[in-house]
């Protein structure tokens, strides 16, 4: 088994992954909720 030394992990890879996935979260979010809003326009 590997030795694991408490603050020794390179997150930089972890990090970048999270703030790809925030990124793509809110970009969805944001699309439903013009397409929410378009659809309630449209149908008056």
């Amino acid at each position: 088994m590997a030795e694991h030394k408490h603050g020794t992990m390179d997150a930089s890879t972890h990090e970048a992954t999270f703030e790809g996935f925030v990124k793509f979260s809110s970009r969805v979010a944001t699309i439903c909720i013009v397409a929410l809003v378009l659809l309630a326009l449209i149908n008056g």
